[in-house]
This record gives structure tokens, C-alpha cells and sequence, in this order.
């Protein structure tokens, strides 16, 4: 028997890999130079996907903080193939926050935004980041802060993706059930899998993928987003 019809009220979005590219693959390799590290952009590029991955299957690293320069740490070693002391990444990582953020919006994030704010869909964001404040720069910067009635930081919050509650707070604020809401984001377990567990529907936005995984959910593009809005609401997914 077909449970009672679902009417995704509201579609709510990573930032970074998701929304807006803020790699700068080349500026890195100049900045990496001042440690004395002599990279090229695809070893660092393939590093920091590798890595990226890695760290969100695995268990968590603690602290925001310590978490981002863990990471650093990681990248730069396996780029450059040297051992990488925790003070090194952690100068690294303040150098890399005083260059000017490089924001690219991608090509297909305009239109998704567009058409579900067309079919009447309350839209949010729920970011892993330094502050609420700092997600809004970002939005603006990218011409898209006016799509969004709610953005939900991790910096502001104390509490980190994917943590359920994090998405739980987000869906309270936007006056909806998580059943009613899904979320979209680049990382498998962050934030498809975070999402889930949430009680929200949840796709992992994976660009580089095949768009046939299920567990969880795979698109390959952000334009697949009102398409798989519609399947939920069908019943189909």
C-alpha cells in the first residue's frame, strides 16, 4: 500500500564542490612554494580529490580546525611525496585563508536555482565553513545569496556535518519536516549519507562519477536536482 503523497517543500545545498568551485589548484602550487615545495597542479589536483575522499569515508578528525589542517597536511605530503610536520600544514592553511577567495559559480547551478524556485521551492544552505557570515560573502560574490531564505553554518552552529543535527536545525528553520526536504552535496557520507540520517532525502552530487550509485543516490550534475525532486515526489525513489 502507497504511503501518503510527499511534496519536497524544500531543496537544500552544500556550498563548495557543490554550488561554487573554490579550488585554486594553480595558487596553491605558488603558495606551496613559499614552504619549499615543489608541486605541479595535477599532482596536487589528483592529491586533494584522493584525499578529499578519503577523509570523508573515514572517521571523523575532530575539531573543525583540526580537521582542515589534517587535511592540508595530507595533501601536501602525498603531493610532494615528503613526510609534512602538523605545524607546516597549519601555516599552510593561514596562508591559504589570507589569499583572496576564488569563487567560480558552476555553469549548472544558476538553472537548477531557477527552476526551483519556479516550482515553488523554499531553498537553503548548509555548509561545513568558518561562519554564516562568510557563506553569504561567498553567495553574494557568486550572484546567488537572494535563492536562499536559510544558510546554516558550522562555524556559527558548533556543530559539523554529518551530524544530523546540523540538517535538523536547518529544516526547523525553514518550517519543514526533514521528509519533506532534500539535500544535495558533493561528498558521499558528509553529505548524502549526513542528510540521510537526518530524516532528509539526499543525493550525492558527484561530478566525476557515472550518476547509477545508489547508496546513496548519484547525480552528475545540478540540473538533475528538479528531476530527482520530482521521482520523490512521485514515489520513485
Amino acid at each position: 500500500m502507497a504511503g501518503p503523497p510527499v511534496r519536497i517543500r524544500a531543496v537544500l545545498f552544500d556550498l563548495g564542490g557543490t554550488l561554487v568551485d573554490e579550488r585554486d589548484y594553480d595558487g596553491w602550487v605558488e603558495l606551496a612554494r613559499r614552504f619549499s615545495f615543489d608541486l605541479d597542479p595535477d599532482s596536487l589536483t589528483h592529491s586533494f580529490q584522493e584525499v578529499e575522499r578519503e577523509i570523508d569515508a573515514g572517521p571523523s578528525l575532530g575539531d573543525r580546525e583540526t580537521a582542515i589542517v589534517e587535511f592540508w597536511r595530507r595533501v601536501l605530503a602525498r603531493a610532494s611525496g615528503k613526510d609534512v610536520a602538523p605545524s607546516v600544514a597549519q601555516r599552510f592553511v593561514q596562508s591559504v585563508r589570507s589569499e583572496e577567495i576564488l569563487v567560480r559559480l558552476f555553469s549548472d547551478a544558476r538553472r537548477c536555482l531557477d527552476q526551483l524556485r519556479a516550482d515553488g521551492r523554499d531553498l537553503g544552505v548548509v555548509s561545513n565553513s568558518s561562519s554564516e557570515a562568510h557563506v553569504r560573502r561567498v553567495l553574494d560574490r557568486a550572484g546567488i545569496l537572494e535563492y536562499f531564505s536559510h544558510v546554516v553554518s558550522s562555524g556559527t552552529e558548533g556543530v559539523s556535518k554529518p551530524d544530523p543535527e546540523i540538517f535538523r536545525r536547518a529544516v526547523q528553520r525553514m518550517n519543514v519536516r526533514p521528509g519533506d526536504a532534500l539535500y544535495v552535496g558533493n561528498l558521499a557520507f558528509t553529505d548524502a549519507k549526513g542528510a540521510a540520517g537526518a530524516g532528509l532525502h539526499s543525493v550525492w552530487l558527484n561530478r566525476e562519477g557515472t550518476g547509477f550509485g545508489d547508496d546513496p543516490p548519484e547525480i552528475t550534475s545540478l540540473l538533475e536536482v528538479p528531476l530527482w525532486v520530482a521521482r520523490i515526489e512521485r514515489g520513485e525513489s
